[in-house]
């Protein structure tokens, strides 16, 4: 045996304790993600009520997607309700994204804007930032301390005492009031986040490519949309799509804000519909329904993920191909 196959004998390897270091987080990952999504697709199976121990194969799919036949029907009325569920969601996600994306838009280009020289700019991003890690019940409890139904609550005091209004505004049942609020709520809460992503995206960009354009002659707005916008538009398609991830589960905001034991029908989301069901009779469960909507909602968020994998990998092709020609 030559001296090196000695060298290579004697060295020790320490990969099996790294192995052992990552078991855990691999042992509570199966516990509390894998095993519960296996088990949701056997209960999306499986009956709802006295039936819940039954299998009734894909007629919760059914049920959810195409309803009953009969007004009155039990698939009717579930479909509905998935139906209106669905609505909302897409309503509640489309107000906050077309608000959150403008407003973020605009502070991204006004803070990396050179030509502004805007002082304490690392101070505002830890402004903007910070409604993000501020929990959602605090700030579901505080925005219903604001606009709350009730005469007492301070916009509707304020209102009645400027005599705006001659009685209290019931901000949190009105069905347009509360989505906007709900709108405002989940933008004041990640527009920071979204504004840090777009502001990486600016600082990014060659300023020679801004130079050469000032050189030309264009203007600010002509630059902007012909350099700026084209050049963020991988982040767009990032933001745009783990955005409608995050609003098609959508639940805590949309669940807590609400004055009474129940959510109000504007306000139910997919995942708010889902938990409801779950709940709504712990001796008889609707299980199905639930387990239905969760399966249905996974596979779309399976979708925009592969979309999400699949574009960064078209985007990164070009790069690795061209190294690999040189």
């Amino acid at each position: 045996m030559n001296a090196a196959a000695q060298k290579r004998s004697k060295m020790i390897s320490y990969a099996k304790y790294g192995y052992m270091f990552i078991l855990p987080f691999f042992i509570a990952y199966a516990f509390f993600m894998i095993y519960p999504l296996i088990n949701t697709f056997f209960l999306s199976f499986r009956g709802n009520g006295d039936t819940a121990n039954e299998f009734v194969g894909l007629q919760n799919f059914q049920w959810l997607l195409f309803g009953q036949e009969g007004k009155y029907s039990p698939g009717a009325a579930i479909q509905e309700e998935f139906m209106r569920s669905v609505g909302n969601t897409l309503i509640l996600w489309a107000g906050n994204f077309v608000l959150q994306i403008v407003l973020s838009l605009l502070l991204a280009v006004w803070f990396s804007d050179v030509r502004i020289k805007l002082k304490g700019t690392g101070f505002f991003k830890v402004v903007m930032y910070l409604p993000n890690i501020i929990t959602a019940s605090s700030v579901a409890a505080l925005f219903l301390m604001l606009f709350g139904n009730n005469k007492y609550n301070a916009v509707n005091a304020l209102l009645l005492n400027w005599e705006v209004i001659l009685e209290p505004f019931k901000f949190v049942d009105n069905v347009w009031s509360a989505r906007i609020l709900v709108w405002f709520i989940q933008t004041w809460m990640w527009f920071g986040n979204t504004t840090l992503l777009l502001m990486s995206g600016i600082f990014g960009i060659d300023p020679s490519i801004y130079e050469a354009a000032s050189i030309d002659g264009s203007s600010g707005a002509n630059t902007f949309f012909r350099i700026t916008m084209p050049i963020l538009k991988p982040i767009f398609i990032y933001v745009f799509i783990t955005s409608m991830i995050g609003g098609l589960q959508m639940f805590d905001i949309p669940y807590l804000f609400h004055e009474g034991r129940t959510v109000k029908n504007s306000l139910e989301t997919v995942a708010v519909f889902i938990y409801n069901n779950f709940h709504i009779n712990p001796l008889k469960p609707n299980y199905g329904y639930s387990a239905g909507a969760s399966v249905l909602l996974f596979i779309v968020t399976l979708i925009f993920g592969l979309i999400i994998y699949r574009f960064n990998t078209d985007s990164t092709a070009p790069v690795k191909k061209r190294k690999k020609s040189k």
